[in-house]
């Protein structure tokens, strides 16, 4: 809609379009009698798996198990609209990776790969090293730590394509030793995005598909004639890949189910309010059901932030999205003090936690639920999204109080080492014999008594 122009004469004041007026974003105060309802309804995601999403995943899933290839082909006819003879046909060849890496722009490829060595050395800092020690009885004991075999990355490729999805999901794979990473995205036409493929060459991801939705999980989780299977997926996709993912969880590891991007800022009112107008937005354009919060101590500050973003909604190319996102999710707390903000913090659990305030630092002690932190005024949650260094693959949903951030330890698995001396044999098998017959698992004790002395035999 075109912006109306005023010839009042008044200086300083714009009329901004009808649309971009009538979107105020809810507002609450934490004192007020309805706050803990308002707040749980605002923060409700209502896009779980229902039945009938649930019947048709399973139903590809089974499809998939029983005719692999032949099914896979059906389904990328059916839902991404082209046709091919063989599913070797749907892989992405070297080349054509390393032709759409020479493709970029200069300014593009620069960009990505700074983008990924900054999240290559951010991901070294968590690799883990197997160890060992001694214990007084001569046991050894310790944990070994192996990367997984082989891998999958879905990379989403709908409403938008993520190349920064490929470099965070495939950069930690390849830091923990994985061998193979097999990635995986849906191509309507056939078509995929260059900088997919560009990034995808970068990171080092091994094999690439024009695979998406259901199938493409329950093809990397069953494997077909084409496509082997692997041992984990990873990687954000609708409810259909989320729900399929939680369907063959158990037969493979994943990651996490991701819901919609949410970002919580706390701002004193000290920073320049279009900032802040744009952080939200930068949320707020991923889908209608993404989710923007501010708190604030300053209502002041709070109405020139609603005031800004009806002036600075008609400039976003994705604006409809983001007044959908504001209007249906979005939401401005105004708390008394910075305590508060903290409480609603731990109690949101959000994905993205901007501190834009003085001193963030005193507030970080304080906060146990957050998927990434980015501190002070000029710690833009975009950045990162994209070049930081840390994952942006975050918990969503509240799952910040028990899930964290992507990273190397999702790549690697622990295996315990136990070995006893013969000392150990007698103290340990005495201990767990006792247990064990508490637990009337006889059995077992005989299994600890038998290397107690006198009970072992001679076997040379």
């Amino acid at each position: 809609m075109e912006t109306k122009s005023t010839e009042s004469g008044c200086a300083g004041i714009e009329t901004v379009t009808t649309a971009a007026a009538e979107l105020r974003v809810k507002t609450l105060s934490f004192g007020q009698s309805d706050f803990e309802a308002v707040l749980e309804e605002r923060l409700a995601y209502g896009e779980e798996s229902d039945e009938q999403v649930n019947e048709r995943v399973a139903a590809i899933i089974e499809a998939v198990k029983r005719r692999g290839d032949d099914a896979v082909l059906e389904y990328t006819e059916r839902f991404d609209r082209f046709k091919v003879g063989s599913v070797s046909e749907l892989e992405v060849t070297k080349v054509q990776m390393q032709r759409a890496l020479n493709g970029l722009d200069d300014e593009v490829r620069t960009a990505l790969e700074a983008a990924a060595e900054r999240i290559e050395q951010y991901h070294k800092k968590q690799t883990q090293a197997s160890w060992q020690y001694s214990d007084e009885m001569g046991n050894r004991l310790g944990q070994q730590v192996r990367a997984l075999d082989r891998v999958g990355i879905y990379v989403p490729g709908g409403k938008a394509s993520y190349p920064s999805s490929v470099l965070m999901n495939a950069i930690p794979a390849k830091v923990a030793g994985v061998e193979e990473i097999i990635m995986v995205a849906p191509a309507p036409d056939g078509d995929l995005n260059p900088m997919v493929l560009a990034a995808a060459s970068i990171a080092g991801v091994d094999r690439i598909f024009k695979l998406g939705g259901a199938q493409a999980v329950a093809a990397l989780a069953y494997g077909t004639e084409t496509l082997p299977a692997v041992d984990k997926i990873v990687g954000p996709g609708n409810i259909y890949v989320a729900t399929a993912k939680r369907m063959v969880f158990g037969k493979v590891g994943i990651d996490m189910i991701a819901g919609p991007s949410e970002i919580l800022v706390v701002c004193d009112g000290q920073t320049p309010v279009d900032w802040i107008v744009k952080d939200l937005f930068s949320q707020a354009e991923h889908d209608e059901d993404a989710q923007s919060i501010l708190i604030s101590t300053d209502n002041v500050f709070l109405e020139a932030v609603q005031t800004e973003i009806a002036k600075l909604l008609e400039e976003q190319p994705r604006k409809e999205i983001i007044k959908a996102s504001l209007e249906r999710r979005g939401l401005m707390i105004h708390v008394d003090t910075l305590d508060q903000a903290v409480m609603l913090i731990n109690a949101i659990a959000p994905e993205h936690l901007e501190l834009s305030v003085e001193e963030p630092e005193v507030l970080l002690p304080k906060i146990r639920h957050a998927g990434a932190i980015f501190m002070g005024r000029y710690t833009a949650e975009a950045l990162g999204d994209y070049c930081a260094g840390p994952n942006h693959v975050l918990p969503t949903s509240g799952t910040a109080r028990f899930a964290s951030p992507l990273g190397v330890y999702d790549f690697q698995k622990r295996s315990s080492i136990i070995h006893c001396s013969p000392q150990g044999a007698q103290t340990l098998g005495r201990t767990a014999s006792v247990l064990a017959k508490g637990e009337s698992l006889y059995a077992h004790a005989q299994s600890a008594e038998a290397r107690l002395e006198g009970g072992a035999r001679d076997n040379r």
